[in-house]
């Protein structure tokens, strides 16, 4: 298939790019390269002729209509992510989360092909027992997952109304190599790395469902090419751990002891629990192949033999987010 790829630039969508290249696909990336929006994550595939990048934003409809000429099928990865920055700058996550969708439905419709709207587990907000299923009333809680949870609702409004071809993927927790160091498990390997204290948000025992992120990327193209039309696939992790038992293997990995943990202020509307119950991809065919265990060294790894892509993250604007958010400055 030739596809256009949102915001594959950033982690997730980067290895999804890598991974269709591998499958034979062709492959256009439009990205407007924000702070996560990176061109080194695509740098093994910068020379392939089968790639192709549009610098862009998906509420653009100029680049949007120049990304999609002659595609079959839209993957949108294109979002702001991070809660935490959601809570301080919430107009940009309303700004590409509805609008944006907006314009690349229109085009997808306009053309009839398939849309693939990618999502977070984070719409569901938090379950204290038990893992939601795709029937599971949506309950966010935050500027990010409000804002992700309407952009669902757009697409599958689009389905309803004008039969458009669209499909949702929504994914748990996902880690792996280039994720920004924003996020919880490259934030505490960098850290740990560097000798600097690990910052974890009020007790430690919010619990995630975590994925790696190229069980992810390969449970995406499985729903792109075997999803039913309207349908939405929840895409859950095999292994459950709070973040504080996260810290600790990062810990243990980077050859580091608990004294560096410090407990700060919890952040505003923190879910307790996510979990999402994968039954209904895993009867479309698909299963994830990496525990957790496996995923976290694979991934800790990376970081340690690859300082070229984060030191010039971790020297950068990121230091003055981090001391803006943790009240403290990383070391040199």
């Amino acid at each position: 298939m030739k596809l256009l790829v949102c915001g594959g630039a950033g982690f997730i969508g980067s290895t999804f790019v890598r991974l269709a290249l591998a499958d034979g696909d062709e492959v256009v990336v439009l990205d407007k390269l924000t702070y996560a929006g990176r061109r080194e994550n695509l740098t093994e595939v910068e020379a392939d002729p089968r790639f192709r990048f549009v610098h862009g934003a998906i509420d653009d409809r100029t680049a949007v209509a120049q990304a999609i000429d002659g595609v079959e099928a839209v993957v949108n990865f294109a979002a702001e992510t991070h809660v935490d920055r959601s809570i301080q700058e919430p107009d940009a996550f309303v700004h590409t989360h509805a609008l944006g969708t907006y314009v690349l439905l229109e085009a997808a419709r306009e053309r009839g092909i398939r849309h693939l709207q990618v999502s977070t587990d984070e719409v569901y907000g938090s379950i204290a027992e038990g893992s939601f299923t795709e029937d599971s009333p949506l309950h966010p809680s935050s500027p990010y997952s409000a804002t992700k949870a309407g952009a669902d609702l757009l697409v599958g409004a689009y389905h309803e109304t004008f039969a458009a071809d669209v499909v949702i993927c929504r994914g748990s927790n996902n880690y792996g190599p280039r994720q920004h160091p924003e996020k919880l498990i490259p934030l505490m390997v960098l850290n740990a790395i560097a000798g600097d204290p690990l910052p974890v948000y009020g007790d430690g025992l919010n619990v995630r469902n975590w994925l790696f992120v190229e069980d992810f990327a390969a449970a995406i193209g499985h729903v792109l090419r075997h999803g039913g039309a309207g349908e939405t696939y929840n895409v859950g992790g095999p292994d459950e751990c709070s973040n504080i038992e996260v810290v600790s293997a990062i810990l243990r990995l980077c050859g580091r002891d608990e004294s560096l943990i410090e407990y700060v202020s919890d952040r505003p509307g923190h879910d307790r629990r996510y979990s999402l119950g994968s039954e209904k991809v895993r009867a479309l065919g698909w299963s994830a192949r990496v525990r957790f265990a496996q995923g976290l060294e694979r991934t800790v790894t990376w970081y340690r033999e690859n300082a070229w892509w984060w030191e010039p993250i971790r020297s950068g604007a990121y230091r003055e987010y981090y001391e803006r958010q943790y009240g403290r400055r990383l070391g040199p």
